[in-house]
C-alpha cells in the first residue's frame, strides 16, 4: 500500500459556547475517517477533540474557537487556537483542568504553547 498526501489542512470556526462541542465532535469523526484510524482510534479523537474545544472555551479564547485538522492516512494532528496571550494554568476543579486530562490520556502527543497560544495534539492511526 502507498502513503497518500497529506490533505490540505481542515480548519472549523466556532464559537466559543460548549454547547457546540458537538459539531466538533462530528467534524472530528469525519476527519479521522480521512485516515486510517479504527472505530476506537476515531472515538479517541471525537473525544480529544471535544475536550480541546471545552477547553478553549474555558480559557476565554476569545468569541470563537479555531481549530485546524492536518491529517493523512498515518495520524491525525489538531491545532487549537487559545487566542492572545500565554495559557493559563486551569483551577484544579474547572472544566480545562478535567480536559487537560483527558487529553494527556488518549492522545499520542497534547502540548499547550504560548506565541501563539494553542492546543496542538496528535493522535496515530492504529490500522
Amino acid at each position: 500500500m502507498t502513503k497518500t498526501q497529506a490533505l490540505d489542512p481542515i480548519v472549523l470556526t466556532v464559537a466559543a459556547d460548549p454547547r457546540l462541542a458537538r459539531l466538533v465532535r462530528m467534524t472530528a469523526a469525519n476527519v479521522a475517517a480521512l485516515s486510517s484510524m479504527s472505530v476506537d482510534r476515531v472515538e479517541d479523537l471525537r473525544m480529544a477533540a471535544e475536550e480541546a474545544f471545552i477547553f478553549a472555551c474555558s480559557v476565554d479564547a476569545g468569541e470563537c474557537v479555531s481549530l485546524t485538522f492536518t491529517v493523512d492516512d498515518e495520524h491525525v494532528a489538531l491545532d487549537v487556537d487559545l487566542g492572545e496571550g500565554a495559557v493559563a494554568d486551569p483551577e484544579p476543579d474547572s472544566p480545562a483542568a478535567y480536559a487537560g486530562l483527558i487529553l494527556t490520556a488518549v492522545c499520542d502527543a497534547y502540548e499547550k504553547t504560548d506565541a501563539p497560544a494553542r492546543l496542538h495534539l496528535e493522535l496515530k492511526a492504529d490500522v
